[in-house]
């Protein structure tokens, strides 16, 4: 397997990131299975594993402890925190308090004394940026954080961590993990030239859609899946189940899975650095692992482009981040008695 430097970290990275969340309570609750997979992914030159506290309350992370025992050298481990831990409302979000608690927990539960890339899971409005990289700046001199990153981030929070960083003299954001795939290339336009130019390393969530591009949704019958069971509305969006059929005969033109036409595609872009991966069976691994070679041509490229534009999405994830702007009517509209009349 290729490796790539993530950003100018120096750091090698797979061009493939074993994703972790479906190890554990919300997708595989067998640990001797999910530690068996990761071994798989191991023994076939991935060295990435991305993992988060939030994945199963801790569970997936006590999984990838387990897996790396012995193996922890090779291995360059990501984990996340922001999302909640509990119902106590300091348990969660990006404040000094809540990152330096979450770490150590995760730490704990990674069984390592440090993680290479520690990332904030969500942007958090109601904190200063200076003060999350003030207490990534002190993880880092701690030695217990390698690399500090973002989590679907928009492009000018990206900026302004940065600026931040450099007026402040902090540990700036390393690397963006943002969404991205076939029908989701929103971050062309912004995300990923901003992350080109300051040097940040991408690690792009969800390049099968949710699930979407597996072929097993089609606008004729619905797959009877693990995913299915969460009722994800993009799995039912029309214009999405379209593209998918057009992007299906694509894929038997150029004779291979549409699974490895959509990872082909997340990794062929030069701002991308790792697609992450996040297998819930070792069937599943297999079929992705059996991709990692395929390299699509400029045709190919160019007929999914008319498909998809360029920096559009078709639809958008469930999952995915808005601001409070777009979640809040009343933080987008004047109160009533300050409206003129049209």
């Amino acid at each position: 397997m290729d490796y790539r430097t993530l950003g100018r970290t120096g750091i090698k990275v797979s061009p493939y990131c074993l994703g972790a969340m479906m190890f554990g309570a919300v997708g595989n609750p067998d640990h001797d299975e999910s530690v068996r997979i990761i071994h798989r992914a191991l023994d076939a030159g991935i060295n990435f594993v991305d993992t988060a506290d939030a994945y199963s309350r801790g569970e997936s992370e006590e999984i990838v402890g387990k897996a790396l025992k012995g193996r922890r050298d090779n291995v360059v481990l990501a984990t996340k925190a922001h999302l909640p831990m509990g119902d106590d409302p300091n348990q969660q979000g990006n404040s000094r308090r809540w990152l330096t608690r979450a770490l150590e927990d995760s730490l704990r539960r990674l069984g390592t004394d440090h993680v290479d890339l520690f990332q904030v899971h969500r942007p958090a409005p109601d904190t200063d940026v200076e003060e999350t990289l003030s207490a990534l700046t002190d993880l880092v001199r701690a030695g217990k954080v390698r690399a500090v990153g973002s989590s679907t981030f928009p492009a000018s929070e990206i900026v302004e961590a940065q600026w931040v960083a450099e007026r402040r003299g902090l540990v700036r954001f390393r690397t963006e993990q943002p969404p991205y795939s076939i029908l989701t290339r929103g971050i062309e336009r912004e995300v990923l030239p901003v992350c080109e130019r300051y040097g940040m390393g991408t690690l792009v969530w969800s390049p099968l859609a949710g699930g979407l591009l597996t072929g097993r949704y089609r606008r004729d019958r619905q797959a009877d899946t693990h995913r299915s069971a969460f009722g994800f509305r993009h799995l039912r969006d029309e214009r999405r189940l379209d593209a998918v059929e057009q992007l299906l005969l694509l894929a038997d033109k150029a004779g291979i899975p549409l699974t490895h036409l959509a990872m082909a595609f997340a990794v062929a872009h030069p701002g991308v650095t790792s697609a992450i991966i996040g297998p819930r069976t070792m069937d599943h691994l297999d079929d992705l692992l059996a991709g990692a070679q395929v390299s699509l041509t400029d045709d190919i490229l160019d007929e999914i482009d008319a498909i998809v534009p360029p920096g559009t999405d078709i639809g958008t994830l469930d999952m995915a981040y808005d601001p409070p702007a777009v979640r809040h009517p009343a933080l987008r509209r004047r109160p009533a008695g300050e409206r003129s009349a049209a």
